[in-house]
């Protein structure tokens, strides 16, 4: 789970003293799991859940009172209810626990296995809601008249072999960067770019259709309109591609 700040604050909530604290102890088995806070009654978890916003709540499903279903009642108009798992002795209650979105249904009493079962489907399940990092866009660095340009790779609807250079294509711009076309190619990512041409290479996410010449040659269009000759040594890996994107032209 990472370090210290993403360890998991768990609460447990349950009217039995001794079922609390067998929580508690298989709880500080795992390293994931941070703080363990407790809770004697629906009522009171009530409000533990909404001051310390718990990720993760073992909650008992019959306590007087507030039971377990009463306490996800009160959550429910929440921005963010908490990873639940019923615990009960009564097995009747299971369909209606997950229709009510609890996660899973300890029947006690359980062993160590089924515990851990249980945890880790709610590990699994709190790390999906984590947000994830942005991605970083891949660059190339175009260097010219004493700047340079950073062109997003995604951003690129073909490139062009230019002697020594390779030129971008870039909507309406164009960037030369000192590079081969094949150390270039090394480094593009094969599910997005292919070659059509031994000077040429373009972007899937751009090709609109394929069309034959009067000379019976193919061409490969682009969404922005541009017209490149797709040699027949690369036309069947282009077309293969191409179907991976959900698209045969």
């Amino acid at each position: 789970m990472g370090d210290h700040a993403a360890k998991i604050r768990a609460l447990i909530v349950d009217d039995e003293p001794l079922a609390r604290s067998n929580l508690r102890f298989l709880l500080k088995q795992d390293p994931d799991i941070g703080s363990i806070a407790e809770c004697g009654s629906g009522t009171e978890a009530v409000e533990e859940i909404r001051a310390s916003r718990p990720e993760l709540v073992f909650l008992d499903v019959q306590m007087p009172e507030c039971g377990g279903f009463e306490v996800l009642e009160r959550l429910k108009a929440d921005p963010v209810v908490p990873v639940i798992v019923f615990v009960t002795a009564y097995d009747e209650y299971a369909l209606r626990a997950f229709d009510a979105g609890a996660l899973d249904y300890l029947l006690k009493p359980f062993d160590d296995a089924r515990f851990s079962l249980a945890l880790g489907r709610a590990k699994q399940r709190i790390a999906a809601r984590e947000p994830k990092p942005p991605q970083e866009i891949p660059r190339l660095a175009v260097r010219s008249a004493g700047h340079e340009v950073y062109v997003p790779i995604p951003d690129i609807d073909w490139i062009e072999a230019a002697d020594y250079y390779v030129c971008l294509h870039v909507g309406t711009k164009s960037h030369l960067l000192r590079r081969s076309m094949a150390e270039l190619e090394q480094e593009l990512d094969p599910h997005i770019f292919c070659r059509i041409h031994r000077s040429a290479i373009v972007n899937l996410r751009r090709v609109r259709a394929l069309e034959v010449d009067s000379a019976g040659e193919y061409e490969v269009i682009l969404d922005g309109g541009q017209k490149l000759r797709l040699s027949r040594r690369f036309r069947k890996d282009l077309q293969s591609r191409m179907r991976e994107f959900g698209t045969s032209p």
